[in-house]
């Protein structure tokens, strides 16, 4: 970047079209003299823009450029966060690759008496694109009333790409639960109440007593 002018100029760069980190901005030039500032392009593909440079005087100048990535292809994914809530399961997937990837999902449980879901391989509707995250929700109606689960998720994607994530769960119907402890309890002082009349009802009875007033005269 030059100045041509006798005196000091203040420039802004910016990027259009593309994303640009520069290493210094605003940047300024002293006349009659030149300025080399460096500065980096994010580019997932092929594209082009410009960079754009303002003085404060309002004066534009630009100049394009255009990108060609040459990034070998790779296909990587991962499936991160997996947890059980209530009648669904929610997880994360991470394209770790280069490419854009439509995820295939398969979801296996097995319970403590044996597998209590098993879903085949199908196919997401989402396009991934490289190093996106994105979080998404499966969900399970008919889950056990009562039991303890593994759940078990894996991601495969055209390229090689695959992952699979675990994540445990416990299902209890607390409604019957707190039932059951409350007939408990009532049931233990019923028993009490009970123990206690049979105690009280073998007590011997107590004696009445007698008392006698004397009256006269003692010579």
């Amino acid at each position: 970047m030059s100045n041509r002018s006798g005196r000091a100029v203040t420039v802004r760069l910016s990027g259009s079209g593309v994303s640009v980190v520069f290493a210094e901005n605003p940047v300024r030039v002293p006349g009659r003299t030149r300025a080399d500032v460096p500065f980096t392009v994010r580019a997932s593909g092929d594209r082009g823009g410009e960079i754009v440079a303002r003085d404060q005087d309002g004066r534009r100048a630009a100049v394009p450029i255009r990108l060609r990535v040459g990034v070998a292809a790779l296909s990587a994914l991962t499936v991160e966060h997996v947890a059980v809530h209530g009648d669904r399961i929610t997880y994360e997937l991470v394209n770790r690759g280069t490419t854009p990837l439509v995820p295939r999902l398969a979801v296996h449980a097995n319970g403590v008496f044996g597998p209590v879901l098993d879903r085949a391989p199908r196919t997401l509707p989402v396009r991934l694109a490289p190093g996106r995250r994105l979080r998404l929700t499966e969900p399970w109606r008919g889950r056990p009333a009562l039991d303890a689960v593994d759940v078990r998720l894996t991601v495969t994607a055209d390229g090689g790409a695959r992952d699979t994530a675990t994540a445990s769960a416990r299902f209890v119907p607390w409604g019957a639960v707190a039932g059951v402890a409350g007939a408990v309890a009532a049931g233990g002082a019923l028993l009490l109440v009970r123990r206690h009349r049979r105690r009280t009802s073998g007590l011997a009875p107590e004696s009445p007593r007698t008392e006698a007033e004397l009256t006269g005269a003692v010579a």
